[in-house]
């Protein structure tokens, strides 16, 4: 990967790995930016800055099931595209919890969340609407609230991106007021969605997403003196995009939301993909989030400060004093009193019932419930891949009495995909060492024969990832390892893999990135617990 010459260029992408739909706001001299976080709990990440240039993932809002109920919601499910805004004191988060996608419906239920201090507490969701997805919030100059977000048309032989609807918020009634109107239906590139409103010397500004969220993604804006319209569309439109350029490290470009800085400054942030150099393009780290600068032409449009409209790799950064963060630690030893920041679960709060940091103190204790292919009950923490190239680790001990007993480490991209270096039993072998996976929902083992190892061992376990390769390794001593299992093409643990389309249907769709995971799972329903001691995670470039 390119970097940045020049130590004070911001090198993009400013969030790596799985970190899409960003939006931004700024207040007083922070920034913070919202991104999409799916299946994945606690719901939304928000990432803080002082410059632009260094970011810090700062906390999940929504981090209790009165907030987001998401068991078995589908993969790619859940939280989509949220909307960060700050008004009279109070941060609004608008965010879609997803309930179904494949198909022609879609039962996309919208919601705000209000809280004084970024931090929270945030409160219960006061519901919205479910009429299609990516809302966003817009407060205007004479105190009104509105809402804006595409809406879903389901019938054979329509666009089922019906357009843009505005409707307006009652704060004092907790909901969406008079009627909603329908107030752009997009540009030529079509598929128009993630809308965001911003008003600027008299006109208000609609930016949106077009073009599908893949290799064709874009931002468009249009502009009305009225904000219901008429819209007119920027006769230069798209303003970013990737397409037609495979040779920019940045992909997918689009998907983009506004700030201005106190120094008067103006930057976009954006989608981005950065695809494995294999012929089919996978990207394994997802959709992340890349920053651009730009300017006002003197005919009132938005324009990217570097001329044209493809995404830049380094960007001029405000004249804002750096503020750099502390680097994370590398290993987590599991000694604090929560989890830390980086882990995440499937669709469900951590809970004692199924993780203890307690029971045995400097350990993380999983308790195995359902299987990997599980949508509701899964003991599985995950952090994001972030680069391309890195090693993950962990040392447990684990016990298991039957086939039905499993714990390891894991490369987990959905339900349907993934590979797993787990801890097993078999009734000629005893405990053992192998690689299953899921392709495409198909069962796969990757060992064969299993390793046996001796029962109540303490067993290490690290994948090494170098691009689309994937390998696995144990020990039994922590310092003499062994390759496990053959080489794995680490590139089907990415959305273009997941995604499927059967009949002109998306069946299923891939919107998230890899994960690389500590599970357990007792399909008996006994709760067979293994204990994690340590886990490790270093990025290669």
């Amino acid at each position: 990967m390119t970097t940045c010459k020049e130590p004070l260029r911001i090198q993009n992408p400013i969030l790596s790995g799985f970190n899409p739909d960003p939006s931004i706001v700024r207040v007083g001299d922070d920034y913070y930016i919202a991104t999409s976080t799916f299946q994945w709990f606690p719901g939304v990440q928000i990432h803080h800055s002082r410059d632009l240039i260094h970011w810090q993932l700062l906390t999940r809002p929504l981090d209790r099931a009165s907030q987001l109920n998401m068991l078995g919601n589908p993969d790619s499910g859940g939280v989509w595209a949220p909307c960060l805004t700050h008004h009279d004191g109070l941060f609004y988060l608008v965010f879609t919890d997803v309930k179904s996608h494949a198909g022609a419906y879609k039962d996309t239920h919208n919601y705000v969340v209000v809280a004084s201090d970024i931090m929270g507490p945030w409160s219960d969701p006061i519901y919205l609407n479910s009429s299609g997805f990516d809302p966003s919030m817009f407060h205007d100059d004479d105190g009104r609230k509105w809402i804006v977000n595409m809406q879903w048309d389901f019938r054979k032989g329509s666009d089922p991106f019906n357009g843009i609807y505005l409707q307006e918020y009652s704060v004092e009634e907790k909901k969406l007021i008079g009627p909603s109107q329908l107030i752009y239906t997009g540009s030529k590139l079509g598929l128009t969605e993630g809308p965001h409103l911003y008003k600027r010397n008299g006109y208000y500004y609609l930016m949106v997403a077009e073009g599908g969220t893949s290799y064709e993604h874009a931002v468009t804006l249009a502009r009305s003196k009225t904000i219901d319209g008429p819209y007119e569309t920027d006769p230069e439109a798209p303003m970013l995009t990737s397409y037609h350029n495979s040779e920019l490290v940045l992909q997918k470009a689009g998907h983009a939301s506004l700030v201005q800085t106190q120094s008067n400054e103006w930057y976009i942030v954006h989608l981005c993909g950065r695809p494995l150099p294999t012929e089919d393009r996978r990207c394994n780290l997802g959709r992340e989030t890349a920053i651009q600068r730009c300017v006002w032409s003197e005919d009132g449009w938005l324009r990217l400060d570097e001329g044209g409209n493809e995404p830049q790799l380094c960007v001029r950064p405000p004249a804002l004093p750096e503020h750099p963060f502390p680097e994370r630690p590398v290993v987590d030893h599991f000694d604090g009193g929560k989890l830390d920041l980086q882990w995440q679960s499937l669709r469900q709060p951590f809970a004692e019932d199924w993780l203890s940091l307690t029971e045995r103190p400097g350990y993380l204790r999983l308790k195995g419930m359902e299987s990997p292919n599980s949508r509701f009950r899964h003991s599985l923490v995950a952090r994001r891949q972030q680069a391309f190239h890195c090693e993950a680790e962990t040392a447990v001990e684990f016990e298991p009495q039957t086939y039905q007993h499993m714990a390891g480490l894991v490369y987990y991209y959905n339900s349907q995909n993934y590979y797993y270096l787990r801890i097993g039993h078999g009734e000629e072998d005893g405990t053992n060492v192998g690689i299953i996976g899921n392709d495409h929902g198909v069962y796969f083992e990757h060992t064969e024969p299993h390793v046996y190892i001796p029962s109540g061992q303490r067993v290490y376990l690290r994948l090494l990832l170098e691009a689309s390769n994937l390998q696995f390794y144990y020990s039994l001593d922590g310092a003499d390892w062994s390759a496990i299992g053959p080489m794995l093409d680490a590139s089907k643990i990415s959305d273009e893999y997941a995604t499927h389309l059967v009949d002109g249907y998306f069946t299923d769709w891939g919107f998230t990135g890899a994960f690389i995971g500590l599970c357990a799972h007792d399909l008996s329903g006994g709760r067979r617990h293994a204990d994690f001691d340590y886990f490790r995670y270093e990025e290669k470039e």
